[in-house]
């Protein structure tokens, strides 16, 4: 595993201890890791979409749904 040093104005650390408290994480660097993986998710789900072929609204059905689960999931 490989460190990374980060600075922080007293109000951000306030705000990131206070997270770690609330939610349970056991240090700073298991929430950070936690929101790094939660952001990194958001780009992939951005790429599948971008990469998608676009359809007409009214496609947007339950099934077309399911078919984005489904694509989501085999990309995992």
């Amino acid at each position: 595993m490989t460190t990374m040093n980060i600075s922080l104005p007293e109000e951000l650390k306030a705000f990131v201890d206070a997270q770690v408290r609330e939610k349970g994480f056991s240090t700073i660097s298991e929430y950070m890791r936690k929101l790094i993986r939660d952001q990194k998710e958001v780009a992939e789900f951005n790429a599948l979409l971008e990469a998608s072929t676009p359809v007409p609204i009214e496609a947007f059905d339950p099934a077309f749904f399911a078919r984005m689960r489904a694509k989501i999931d085999r990309s995992r």
